[in-house]
Formats: C-alpha cells, structure tokens, sequence
C-alpha cells in the first residue's frame, strides 16, 4: 500500500502499479478510508448508484461523511429518501450543503429560473462552488460514477486525480451496470427514489430532469433538448 496518493504528489504509474493489485470495489473503499481518514468524504446526489455507495461505505465507516448539494430545486422524493436514509443510518454524518446564493438572490442577480437560460451558470452557483468550499482542506472525495453512464465517464479509473477541485475522486462503483445497482438494492431491501420507477434512471435537479426516452442514453433525461449532460462537476 502507498503511504498517500494526493494531488500535489500524483504520479500516474505508481497509481497503475496500485490499480493492477487492488481491483476490488470493496477493498478500494477500505483503502480510501484507511489512506485519508477524516480527510475525504462522499459527495451523494441519492441517486441509486449513491444508495449502494452509502451502504458499501457504512460497512467500512460507520461514521463517514456524506455531504449533498442541496441546490433547492430537487424532487420532493429525493428528499423524503434522505430522510429515510438517516433514520437507517444513523451514525453517519449526512450534511445538506447549501449555495452561499439564495434562489431569491440568484434570480435577482441572474434573472428567474435561471437554469432554463444558463444552466452551466446555475450548475456553477448551485453545485460547483458549493462542492469547490466543502471539499476545501480535504485530500480526497468518492464519486459514484460508473463507466457505462455516458462515453464521457467511460475512462473513469478507480483512483482519479481531479484537476478542477485539485484533489484525489475515489469512484469504486465504475464497473457496475444498471442491473448490478438496482440488483444490490433489492438484495439488500434498500430505499430508493421511486422516480427510478417512473423512467428516471439519472435525478438531477426537479428543473432540468425528464424521463428517459432513449433507454441506451441513461442521463438523456438530464438538460433535455440542451447540448449539456454534466453538471460540471466531473469536468475538469
């Protein structure tokens, strides 16, 4: 095992040495932890993906940290599942990260609804940033991103040095599929937004998410009719 793996120090071939010994979801996440401590935590948008993260991460840590970028413009469901989820686990530390900006204060600014007219601006003040001030001062953050969600994720290594929040992304989900997701979930009686019922497989914001049409395309639902398909926090 290295001694750290950080941003300052990445060093890509010892990063692959790492990844051709340790190649297990689970045994990733126990190095996470092990490897940063207090220092990393997990960025959770709730999604079914993040339902499995949360209970793979409860059997490494009890007492992880969770943060969700509460912009205030998400579906009712997503928050009654966060409320589900921290009666089933108490012990974590699931934190609401909130903008700086209010919805009030941004369509002063910015103009209403802005992400119908700007949504890389309104991603930008209701997620980025947000994300950018709760990961200040931490080594590193896990991601559920999985390689089949898009061509753009399908790169995406268990260990990733992110250059736009200048730290390290943990993924441990990138080789499950759809059906390993909803597989675990069932096996193991975990809530779940019921939207993922409804033709939802990837939930966003109430604004910009529609149900899927093109089943081969999970995220075509996201900023429909827009030439954008990530909330700009996986761009570097």
């Amino acid at each position: 095992m290295p001694e750290h793996f950080t941003y300052e120090n990445w060093n890509e071939e010892s990063v692959s040495s790492f990844l051709d010994k340790h190649s297990d979801y689970l045994e990733i996440l126990k190095w996470a932890f092990k490897e940063y401590k207090e220092d990393i935590v997990y960025a959770c948008s709730f999604g079914a993906e993040g339902i499995v993260l949360i209970d793979l991460i409860y059997k490494v840590n009890k007492e992880a940290t969770i943060i969700f970028l509460d912009t205030g413009v998400h579906f009712r469901e997503t928050y009654e599942l966060i409320d589900k989820v921290k009666a089933r686990y108490p012990s974590l530390n699931i934190n609401m990260v909130k903008p700086s900006m209010t919805l009030e204060e941004q369509a002063k600014e910015h103009g209403d609804e802005l992400w119908k007219h700007n949504p890389n601006l309104c991603c930008h003040i209701r997620k980025v940033v947000p994300l950018q001030t709760a990961l200040s001062g931490k080594k590193a953050w896990i991601s559920g991103l999985r390689r089949e969600q898009s061509p753009l994720r399908s790169k995406t290594q268990f260990i990733n040095k992110d250059d736009k929040f200048k730290n390290i992304k943990i993924c441990p989900l990138i080789h499950w599929t759809w059906e390993d997701i909803m597989t675990y979930i069932e096996l193991n009686n975990l809530p779940y937004n019921p939207l993922h019922d409804q033709g939802y497989p990837s939930i966003g914001c109430a604004p910009c998410t529609q149900p899927v049409t093109n089943s081969a395309d999970p995220r075509s639902g996201r900023w429909s009719g827009q030439s954008k398909s990530e909330c700009g926090l996986h761009l570097n």
